[in-house]
């Protein structure tokens, strides 16, 4: 510990300080006696609204009923537009689907198509290979004698007339694919046609039930106003009949 320095409290410098602190403390405190609120003084006045208590309570009541229609209506509002969404969602994910299943349906038939071409292309290639090569193996007139030359044409004109069987039978095929196609294509026009038909007259009876929905809750409140006014009417009668009615 280095060198320090020992000062000696200054007694007098001391109670100077505590005498100034004494005084400002007790100059505060007669100033906040000097300046304390004094009593408020008010204009007796007349309290509450200008209704009666019967048309409060009444009033009350009707707004109680009031909110408890509108909390029903607004519940089965959104039950009604869960349901909608639901629907549509439901909807949207069928057309999605469906649409999935006609292209694989498409896909299906072009390959189907295809492979049928192929197998009617490869079969009328290995026709006319085995019929040119029963041609080529046909004698000729030069070549030998022949005894009989009835064989050459009746062969020529069996090839012929099998290459134009096949050809029709395939020219056939082709037709009643295209005519199969054609109906698929009006049956699936036909049955949009049957959805889209569907799908409007169940929008227009969730329309035609909210408006009767709509028109009961009307009709249910004009029956309660109604009612709400004649007891209304009724107390006051028998208030102005009762002894000591001032007005």
């Amino acid at each position: 510990v280095g060198p320090y320095v020992l000062v000696t409290p200054n007694e007098t410098r001391r109670k100077q300080l505590q005498q100034i602190a004494k005084k400002e403390l007790d100059d505060l405190e007669q100033w906040k006696k000097e300046h304390r609120p004094g009593p408020i003084k008010l204009v007796p006045q007349r309290l509450g609204g200008s209704a009666s208590e019967t048309q409060v309570r009444q009033n009350q009541q009707m707004t109680l009923m009031q909110s408890k229609y509108q909390k029903k209506h607004q519940r089965e509002e959104y039950i009604k537009a869960r349901k909608a969404a639901e629907e549509s969602e439901i909807l949207k994910m069928k057309a999605v689907q469906r649409k999935k299943a006609e292209r694989l349906e498409v896909k299906k038939r072009q390959e189907e198509m295809q492979r049928r071409e192929m197998f009617l292309e490869d079969r009328n290639y290995k026709t006319n290979e085995l019929l040119n090569r029963l041609d080529v193996g046909l004698p000729k007139s030069d070549s030998c004698q022949i005894a009989n030359p009835g064989p050459e044409p009746t062969a020529w004109k069996r090839s012929r007339a099998y290459k134009q069987a096949l050809l029709e039978d395939e020219n056939r095929r082709l037709e009643e694919m295209k005519q199969e196609q054609q109906r698929k294509a009006e049956l699936f026009e036909f049955k949009q046609k049957q959805e889209e038909e569907t799908r409007t007259r169940e929008h227009q009876k969730e329309q035609r039930s909210c408006l009767q929905s709509l028109f009961i809750f009307y009709c249910t409140l004009r029956v309660n106003n109604a009612f709400l006014d004649r007891l209304q009417n009724k107390t006051q009668h028998n208030n102005i009949h009762q002894p000591g009615y001032t007005g």
